[in-house]
């Protein structure tokens, strides 16, 4: 059973009750979690649920700490407005009704000076719960407020995939413990989705897989491998082209399966006939023999697992990447087994109607759509960023962190600085965002709070319900969606009017799914297709049913196409017509002879995390990771401060000097506040907000610089 109040308990010799729930936060697995829950209404330990099939009872260690952050010295607990100079770090307490007073009554302003767009509404997934992340777009719809493109995190991934299966749906995830190869490419897992470890060492130690990892640097993950594959980044479709080649070449490929379920298979051949291992080797930095050694494991291994991860997503040439990534599948005919075929995400198999929830049917399409990883270029007015209309004056930003985690931040930093630009946050701490507000408002954690939760890494849809109570001047993002709009004047309009598990309920019962009373008995429900959908063995989700070796680049649908109004983004014409390799990454030159990737770490997520002091302790300090070889040409020794920079910007940054990378690559892991580096300035300083071809995205780990010794 679900435990979803405080315990009232209060003798000693009392075992804590335990609650069940999900983890909130911007990760494939979204675990289901137990927590104890003491005697006088606060939360003990954490762990993972181990009657819960996928999570398996394993979760990170930042959540399992989570306590320290829920009960952190440093969290938000009453509503501040800005007494001083932007940034200055001067604030006055002000009451909940004051502070959404005075955040109505600059949206209305800023409308009346120059329309509703002026006034741009600004999430994501510091939360990945429906009704506390998602609230904030009924708002935007019913006063037509700007539009939100979400671009800063899966579009490349997504779109790369679904540009071969027609569905972001794949093998259960589960499956990878019955594989006897799990090919792990493009994630950190054991960083950031532990979980996939839990089924690929399951399968290693009872059936003898062998693990391959493929990424740009020797990172935990790797350290787990059978096969390590440490190829340059940017380069991971010269890699599967070359698969593909060793598979026709050598017999590997399934010409029956492709037959049956693939377009062109024989224009596909006849491409990869100069794609050979040779080719590959000088793109990708591997030998010969590595991509050699892999092409025949997989290829003699019919179970072969490709657990496909968001890396992709970080490049610019990240959907053609992913799309050949999961092609390499289809040549071997790795669909048709279990514990086989090409993984990303079950996404589209939800089926959840959240159309109440973000007020869809009152969007109006030709109000202008932003691109959230242009927010500098937006707030510094580019009138390309701003689709050529009026300028952003006012926001309101909840679960994220912009001025942070954004690109080109030098210029995100200018945009928040403008006298003219008003800025509410909703907030756990006072982030460099919120430092940037004119009103700081205090969230609830996710434990204070009922939503409702699915998992894209695995099949479950997911109870989070109210476990204990926030601080009594602490308010949920649902909270103030509602109060702005009754101030705002939009409060007797669909959706609105609806507390948190009212909504949970208006979702699951539009959805066909068992309802909240349900979910707090059961806790979670399965969604998983059946295996013929999973594997796509009753076709491909494209219309003809067969896997796209020539994907359609410029008329496929995918998860988060841009609307038609900023239509295809990048060099998009320049795409590939089969699998290939995409030269339109940041390449070395003489003035940047590195390629730069701004890489997870294993303690925080995204700018999560990184204000308890285990996960900065277990960090350390801000680093940027320097081979060995370049180290010496250079003159570098570990713990030495570099000048690290680009046409964008430079930083100074603490060198750790490793064999972890190769040559010519430098990976700083994070994401570190700007301020935890040696002068206020952080590694996003250095990205670019130029979008990715086909349909948007931001190639953060796709940077050329160059690098010295601080004199």
């Amino acid at each position: 059973m679900n435990i979803a109040t405080p315990i009232q308990d209060t003798s000693p010799s009392s075992k804590p009750l335990i609650g069940h729930t999900a983890c909130p936060h911007d990760c494939p697995s979204t675990c289901a979690l137990e927590v104890d829950l003491m005697a006088e209404g606060r939360i003990g330990r954490v762990r993972g649920a181990p009657d819960n099939s996928y999570t398996a009872g394993v979760i990170c260690a930042k959540v399992a700490r989570y306590a320290e952050r829920l009960y952190h010295p440093e969290r938000l607990l009453k509503p501040l407005r800005r007494a001083g100079e932007k940034g200055s770090g001067s604030w006055q307490e002000i009451s909940w009704e004051d502070a959404l007073d005075e955040i109505a009554e600059a949206f209305v302003k800023a409308e009346a000076a120059h329309g509703s767009q002026a006034v741009w509404p600004y999430f994501y997934a510091g939360t990945m719960g429906w009704v506390q992340r998602d609230s904030i777009e009924r708002l935007r719809h019913a006063k037509r407020y700007s539009g939100f493109f979400s671009s800063i995190c899966t579009n490349p991934a997504w779109t790369g995939y679904v540009a071969a299966t027609g569905a972001l749906r794949g093998p259960d995830p589960r499956e990878m413990a019955k594989s006897d190869c799990v090919v792990i490419w493009g994630t950190n897992a054991v960083a950031t989705q532990v979980n996939v470890m839990t089924h690929a060492i399951r399968a290693r130690k009872e059936r003898g897989a062998k693990i391959v990892v493929i990424d740009v640097y020797d990172n935990p993950t790797m350290k787990q491998a059978d096969l390590k594959l440490i190829l340059r980044p940017g380069t991971d479709a010269a890699l599967a082209c070359a698969v593909m080649h060793i598979a026709f070449r050598d017999g590997y490929a399934d010409r029956a399966y492709m037959a049956e379920f693939a377009d062109d298979p024989a224009g596909l051949e006849a491409h990869l006939q100069t794609r050979s291992p040779q080719w590959a080797s000088s793109i990708t930095g591997l030998t010969v023999d590595e991509i050699e050694r892999f092409g025949a494991l997989i290829g003699k291994t019919s179970r072969s697992y490709f657990r496909l991860g968001y890396g992709f997503t970080r490049q610019r040439n990240g959907a053609v990447a992913m799309h050949a990534a999961a092609s390499v599948a289809t040549v071997l005919g790795s669909w048709k087994h279990e514990g086989g075929g090409a993984f990303h995400s079950n996404n589209d198999i939800f089926r959840l109607d959240n159309s109440t929830l973000v007020g869809r049917g009152m969007r109006d399409p030709s109000i202008r759509m932003l691109d959230q990883s242009q927010i500098g270029r937006v707030l510094t007015g580019d009138s390309t960023a701003l689709r050529h209309g009026v300028p952003v004056t006012a926001m309101l930003i909840q679960n994220t962190n912009p001025v942070n985690i954004a690109p080109e931040q030098r210029l995100v930093r200018q945009g928040f600085a403008r006298n003219d630009l008003f800025v509410a946050v909703h907030e756990h701490f006072m982030t460099e965002t919120a430092e940037m507000a004119d009103i700081v408002l205090p969230a609830t954690m996710f434990v204070e709070h009922d939503d409702l939760y699915r998992a894209g890494g695995q099949s479950h849809i997911l109870l989070g319900p109210k476990l204990v109570e926030p601080p009594p001047t602490v308010r949920t993002n649902l909270h103030v969606i509602e109060e702005l709009a009754k101030r705002l004047g939009v409060a007797d309009m669909p959706g609105f009017g609806l507390n948190e598990r009212q909504m949970i309920d208006q979702i699951l019962a539009a959805s066909n799914v068992p309802d909240y009373e349900w979910f707090l008995e059961h806790k979670w429900f399965d969604r998983i297709p059946a295996f013929e959908e999973a594997h796509y063995l009753d076709g491909f989700a494209h219309p003809g049913k067969r896997f796209r070796f020539r994907p359609d680049w410029s008329h496929q649908p995918a998860p988060n196409r841009p609307p038609e109004s900023v239509g295809l983004l990048g060099p998009a014409a320049e795409m590939p017509a089969f699998p290939d390799q995409f030269d339109v990454i940041e390449t070395v030159d003489a003035d940047h002879p590195y390629r730069l990737a701004t890489s997870p770490a294993r303690n925080f997520l995204n700018s999560s995390f990184a204000e308890t002091s285990t996960s900065r302790q277990k960090e350390g300090r801000p680093e940027v990771m320097i081979n060995q070889a370049d180290a010496t040409a250079a003159g570098i020794a570990s713990g030495d401060i570099v000048r690290i920079g680009n046409g964008r910007g430079d930083l100074r940054i603490h060198a750790r000097v490793t064999d972890e990378v190769k040559p010519g690559v430098l990976v700083a892991e994070g994401l570190w506040p700007n301020k935890a580096h040696l002068d206020g300035e952080g590694i996003n300083v250095l990205t670019g907000a130029d979008p990715v071809a086909p349909y948007g995205g931001a190639a953060v780990h796709d940077n050329k610089v160059w690098l010295r010794k601080d004199a």
